[in-house]
């Protein structure tokens, strides 16, 4: 991006907000044209400030910023309606959404496709009166999110260049993708072919390919976020224990 900048009309999530200063706000946006960005919203945490309302996560923005630097200036955001809030289960994985984009997304790097795919979600999310999430759906934005990065997932085939046989047992390794094993306890991990074969496919009705897709995916996340606790994830385990 230019070191000034000038945008208007732009299609926009609010991804995080923290405070700045004793009024102001910086609001991190995932935005259709120009991904993830930093924006300065000047008195937006006055009491009386009419954009104060307006800054929610997971409701569909229309924003306009100017300026120059790493944190531009956010001019005006209008709501743009039609997105029910989200509650219980959903409303969690709308938060994971987010933590996964502030952490893996690089700011200024267009994804328009994966801003589709975020939007899509949100909708999914909200379309169930009781938040109850379809974890078909989290294992589609989580593959979708690798490869929008270049990090997409090898599922057809081995690491050797061999189809993936339904029965057989494999492990999931980073550089290389599947490698086929002997045997199915040859590993700390192992994924059964029929999972990957599912995940290819975004079919989860077989109940062992959903368990073993989430922790696959689970691990695979853990790797690229490179140690970092995803906060949502922490507060869901501990609402469960409880």
């Amino acid at each position: 991006m230019n070191l000034r900048s000038k945008v208007d009309g732009q299609p926009a999530y609010v991804l995080h907000t923290y405070p700045f200063r004793e009024t102001s706000l910086i609001v991190e946006v995932l935005s259709r044209d120009f991904g993830r960005m930093a924006l300065l919203a000047r008195g937006a945490r006055r009491p009386r400030a009419a954009i104060r309302g307006l800054l929610m996560a997971f409701q569909p923005l229309e924003v306009a910023w100017a300026g120059k630097g790493e944190v531009l200036t956010l001019m005006k955001a209008e709501w743009q309606g039609g997105q029910p809030l989200l509650s219980g289960e959903a409303l969690f994985c709308g938060f994971y959404l987010n933590e996964l984009l502030m952490h893996l997304l690089p700011r200024e790097d267009a994804h328009e496709r994966l801003f589709a795919r975020y939007a899509d979600m949100l909708v999914r999310l909200a379309a169930d009166p009781g938040g109850k999430v379809r974890e078909a759906d989290l294992r589609s934005f989580e593959k979708s999110l690798l490869q929008e990065l270049g990090y997409g997932l090898t599922l057809s085939h081995d690491s050797e260049g061999r189809a993936i046989e339904p029965e057989g047992h494999y492990a999931y390794r980073m550089e290389q993708g599947p490698v086929r094993l002997e045997h199915a306890d040859a590993a700390p991990q192992v994924v059964s072919g029929r999972t990957l074969l599912d995940l290819e496919a975004e079919d989860f009705a077989d109940p062992r390919s959903r368990s073993e897709a989430k922790q696959l995916m689970r691990t695979l996340m853990a790797y690229y976020l490179a140690g970092k606790e995803l906060e949502t994830r922490k507060i869901f385990k501990e609402l469960q224990e409880l």
